[in-house]
């Protein structure tokens, strides 16, 4: 199983990004996917969460203006980033559960992509 991640860039404050994860290999479901970031000198912190039925959960800094969404056909996970910040500037990983058969489900992560918020 892999996760792909794009869309990431430099973007001046107050502009828009929008991030996509795709999931490919042996896969039979996906439950959880989600976004985290990563600054320099800091933990990584969990952005936006989507459960397989649609069910979304926010980090406090980005309410408002992330939107997290997927496309379970597609095995895809996104997330439309707006009013960007210089303190969104971070390495964004995606996650996702993903359940390969009835013995195995794991927790993959994708290389991350920088996103840059600077003027």
């Amino acid at each position: 199983v892999q996760l792909q991640a794009s869309g990431g860039g430099l973007v001046q404050p107050g502009g828009s990004l929008r991030l996509s994860c795709a999931a490919s290999g042996s896969i039979l479901s996906i439950n959880v996917m989600g976004w985290y970031r990563q600054a320099p000198g800091k933990q990584r912190e969990l952005v936006a969460s989507i459960s397989s039925g649609g069910v979304t959960a926010y980090g406090d800094s980005v309410k408002g203006r992330f939107t997290i969404s997927r496309d379970n056909a597609k095995n895809t996970v996104y997330l439309q980033m707006n009013s960007l910040k210089p303190e969104d500037t971070a390495v964004y990983y995606c996650n996702a559960h993903i359940t390969e058969s009835i013995f195995r489900s794991e927790s993959y992560w994708g290389r991350g992509t920088q996103v840059t918020v600077s003027s």
